[in-house]
């Protein structure tokens, strides 16, 4: 499957502009006017699957991936899958690399549109995450799957697999944080494709 050719450089939380504010210049858009392409529109439902690499979750990150879970239930299935990271128990960054890597793999179906989480992918704003979600489920893809990798990052495999490689944020996150910044980015992706109203 070849790479989504859809584009967006802008980031998840714009440097403020020094002519902001000047004479003659509009407001920067409120989060209430955002809009995606797909907005008012029917998108095709596609189940999601998050994949994270990592140690057993502390229990407030993952309270707050069910909470993320039910609310994106309104919209579509969601599942969630946590690889253990450094499964041979090596001190080779290589190796624990390479086997987390193959232990993505064996985790992804090749009908999934794959998106990673990477530091050098995309800048993307929430209006973007919707319209991946709309892009994704015009490629007759049958699964929609988020990989967040370890520690060392994802390796070359799921790289070369992925169809989209976004990042959510120019600081490093580790994968907790980035996997509940992504699942509330999804929920929020959702109700601007719905132009509904997002509840906290």
């Amino acid at each position: 499957m070849g790479v989504l050719p859809w584009t967006c450089r802008c980031g998840l939380n714009p440097s403020p502009s020094k002519n902001r504010g000047a004479p003659g210049r509009p407001p920067p858009p409120t989060p209430r006017g955002r809009r995606s392409k797909y907005t008012g529109q029917s998108v095709r439902t596609m189940p999601m699957r998050v994949i994270t690499v990592g140690k057993k979750r502390s229990q407030g990150t993952q309270l707050l991936v069910e909470e993320y879970k039910e609310k994106l239930g309104h919209y579509c299935a969601v599942e969630d899958t946590l690889i253990k990271s450094n499964p041979k128990l090596t001190s080779d960054v290589k190796v624990q690399i390479e086997a987390e890597d193959a232990s993505m793999m064996q985790q992804l179906k090749a009908e999934d549109f794959v998106v990673v989480l990477d530091e050098n992918g995309k800048d993307v704003m929430s209006e973007q995450i919707a319209d991946l979600i709309g892009d994704a489920g015009s490629t007759g893809s049958s699964r929609l799957t988020f990989c967040i990798g370890g520690p060392y990052g994802l390796g070359v495999q799921v790289r070369e697999r992925a169809d989209a490689t976004i990042r959510l944020s120019s600081l490093v996150l580790n994968h907790q944080v980035a996997l509940i910044v992504l699942m509330e980015q999804l929920y929020r992706a959702w109700t601007i494709i719905k132009g509904q109203k997002y509840h906290h």
